[in-house]
């Protein structure tokens, strides 16, 4: 239970997996990946924020939501899978609400991958795309996918 453990090291509990808001399974299995669709930083069914970061969300609001993305995403591979079953995150692919000046979605987005990593260890380490785009589903400043190698 070494994922488990880390989890509760670091003071995070899992919400139930947030429920799909279209069309899709929020987690796929194909041979050894597990792929997880898009998703949002909604707690209790609600966005932690909402807008265009750089104009209506300041960017530690804007890594707070990324940090619940991933937290999300981890309660979707528990319910879809099983956290002990990772054996590393491949991909992260990041897409952030931004105002036509904000240039720093890395920096946006560092807050996930050093969480990742803060529980995943080396196996936390993946590669990444950080991606402005005008706007995401529900009015959200950060949507993030994954890909997991199950070992």
């Amino acid at each position: 239970m070494f994922i488990e453990q880390r989890l509760k090291e670091l003071g995070i509990e899992l919400p139930a997996a947030p429920s799909p808001v279209g069309s899709y399974t929020p987690a796929l299995k194909t041979g050894n990946l597990l792929f997880l669709s898009g998703i949002l930083p909604l707690k209790d069914g609600v966005l932690i924020a909402e807008g265009i970061v750089g104009r209506d969300v300041e960017i530690d609001a804007a890594r707070e939501a990324a940090r619940q993305a991933v937290i999300n995403a981890l309660s979707i591979i528990k319910e879809a899978w099983d956290l002990e079953g990772i054996s590393r995150c491949i991909r992260l692919n990041g897409y952030v609400a931004s105002a036509t000046d904000f240039h720093e979605q890395p920096a946006v987005l560092n807050a996930a991958s050093d969480l990742l990593e803060a529980i995943f260890g080396e196996s936390g380490i993946h590669t990444r795309t950080a991606v402005g785009v005008a706007v995401l589903p529900m009015n959200a400043p950060v949507e993030l996918d994954f890909i997991f190698e199950l070992g």
